[in-house]
Formats: C-alpha cells, sequence, structure tokens
C-alpha cells in the first residue's frame, strides 16, 4: 500500500471548509495517513499555496505550515492541532507570515489550491529550530522514501 494523506473533513481536490481558513476559525483539519514505509524514521508535512497571489498570475508558493520529526508510527492529526499536542519529538517551522503554527488559506482574489505534502523520510532529522520550506527540502534532500499529497481548494465568498 502506497503512502497516502486524507481528511475525514474533505476529500481530494474538494474546497476545504470555510472553519479552517481565516475566513472561519483558522484552524488546521485533521489529518489521517496510512502506508508508511518500512524503513522510515520520521515524517514531514508541508502545506503549501502555488498560486498566491493570484491563480491567473502566480507569483510565489506561499508555506502555510510546517511540521518535520513526527514518529513514522503516528497516523495522522487532529483537528486544530497546537504546538504542545504534537508528539514530543516534532517541531514546526516558520509560515509564510513568519508564525510557527498553522496559518491557513486566506486568498486574497481567485479560487487557490491547498497542497498537504506528507513526506516519509529514512532519517530523524536534527533539530532545525524553526525552519523555512526551502531549509526544511533541503535537510530533506536524498532522504525522502516516499511522498504522499492531498489536495483542497478555497475561494472567499
Amino acid at each position: 500500500m502506497p503512502l497516502s494523506i486524507a481528511s475525514p473533513d474533505f476529500k481530494n481536490h474538494d474546497e476545504m471548509p470555510k472553519k479552517f481558513t481565516h475566513d472561519g476559525k483558522n484552524i488546521s483539519p485533521p489529518l489521517t495517513w496510512a502506508g508508511v514505509p518500512a524503513g522510515t524514521k520520521s515524517l514531514a508535512l508541508i502545506v503549501d499555496d502555488p498560486d498566491a497571489p493570484d491563480p491567473k498570475a502566480p507569483k510565489r508558493i506561499w508555506t502555510h505550515w510546517i511540521v518535520y520529526n513526527l514518529p513514522p508510527d503516528t497516523r495522522g492529526l487532529p483537528e486544530a492541532v497546537r504546538d504542545g499536542q504534537l508528539p514530543r519529538s516534532a517541531h514546526e517551522g516558520v509560515n509564510d507570515l513568519g508564525g510557527h503554527h498553522y496559518d491557513g488559506p486566506n486568498p486574497p482574489i481567485g479560487r487557490h489550491r491547498y497542497f498537504f505534502k506528507l513526506f516519509a523520510l529514512d532519517t530523524v532529522l536534527p533539530d532545525l529550530g524553526h525552519p523555512t520550506k526551502a531549509q526544511l527540502e533541503k535537510a530533506m534532500r536524498g532522504h525522502v522514501l516516499e511522498q504522499a499529497e492531498l489536495m483542497a481548494t478555497y475561494q472567499k465568498r
């Protein structure tokens, strides 16, 4: 069974429920995963939006959340998870608003796509503090056993 990531609150390619956005409670959605490959020593999660600021003229990929060093036996994260609720070994990176937590969709224009990318790694990463997405991706280079993703969309009404 290949690595997979899902949410009980929305299906792949569905619209993200409002409560997980700035228009709602801005809380992280519940996530589940399965098929963690043998040899996995840790998991990493990156949530980003490649459509910023305008899907018709994207200029950058906006990072909404980074979590790394999740234990390989973790089967997901609960809704509205905060730093103190993460497994002890897990760390959060810095999002593009400068925070160390989930920051939900807040698209200025158009319908954006939000990718929840899960990585199975063959190592436990060193303590990177609060890395940026680029710093985490550099640390993961050469250590990714498998990757899975879940995509949701959102547009302000």
